[in-house]
C-alpha cells in the first residue's frame, strides 16, 4: 500500500513538472509570436540591435554555429539599414573568454564600423542582457538578435521590464547539433516565468 502511494506521489510530481514546462513554453511562444521576424524586409527599423552572446567555439574546438549565425544576422540587420548601432552583450569570465569582444571582432570583419558597436561585458545571462540594455544603456526600444527560440524568451523578459522589443531571428541550427540547447531552453522558459512572476509579487 505504501509503495503504491509512493508511486502515485512520484507520478503526480512529474505530471505537475511537465505540465508546468509545457504551459510556460506555450505562454512564452504565444505571447511573443507576433514580435519575431525572419525577414529583413518585414522587420521594422530600430536605433539599436541587441546581439545576445554565446561562446565562439565549442569545447572540441569547432566553431559554434549559434555564434556564427547570430553574427551574420546582426551584420545583415546593420547593412540593411535596420539599425544604426549594435549592442553586443555577453559573458566575460576570464582573460581568454570574452563573448562581447569576440562578437565585436567578428562584426568588424563583416564591415561593421567599430564606433557602431557597443559592448556590455556583464550580460551573464539573457535576463541580465535585457535588463542592462535599459538600466545601463538607457534603451527602451531594441531589436534582439538570436535564434528564434531564444528571441521569444528574451522578448518575453523585455515585455515584463517595460522595453519595446522585437526579435530578428538568426538562422536556425540543425536539431542534431542543437538539441541539448533547445531542451535546456524548455527549462529556461519555466525558470524565467517563475522568476519574473516572483519578482512581480515582491514589487
Amino acid at each position: 500500500m505504501k509503495k503504491k502511494r509512493k508511486w502515485k506521489i512520484v507520478f503526480l510530481f512529474f505530471s505537475c513538472f511537465f505540465s508546468l514546462i509545457f504551459f510556460c513554453n506555450f505562454w512564452v511562444s504565444h505571447t511573443t509570436q507576433a514580435m519575431v521576424f525572419s525577414s529583413l524586409e518585414e522587420i521594422p527599423s530600430c536605433p539599436v540591435g541587441l546581439v545576445l552572446g554565446c561562446s565562439q567555439y565549442l569545447e572540441d574546438g569547432r566553431r559554434n554555429l549559434f555564434f556564427l549565425y547570430r553574427i551574420e544576422a546582426a551584420s545583415a540587420l546593420y547593412h540593411a539599414g535596420k539599425v544604426q548601432k549594435l549592442l553586443v552583450s555577453g559573458d566575460r569570465t576570464g582573460k581568454y573568454y570574452n563573448e562581447p569582444e569576440d562578437m565585436k571582432k567578428s562584426l568588424i570583419q563583416l564591415g561593421i564600423p567599430e564606433d557602431a558597436i557597443l559592448c556590455d561585458f556583464e550580460g551573464f545571462n539573457t535576463l541580465e542582457s535585457i535588463t542592462r540594455a535599459k538600466k545601463i544603456f538607457g534603451l527602451d526600444k531594441i531589436i534582439v538578435v538570436s535564434q528564434k527560440f531564444h528571441n521569444e524568451r528574451a522578448i518575453f523578459i523585455a515585455l515584463q521590464k517595460g522595453i519595446h522589443a522585437i526579435g530578428f531571428n538568426a538562422k536556425d541550427v540543425d536539431f542534431s547539433y542543437s538539441y541539448k540547447t533547445e531542451l535546456r531552453e524548455l527549462l529556461s522558459r519555466a525558470k524565467i516565468v517563475l522568476e519574473l512572476y516572483s519578482l512581480s509579487l515582491n514589487d
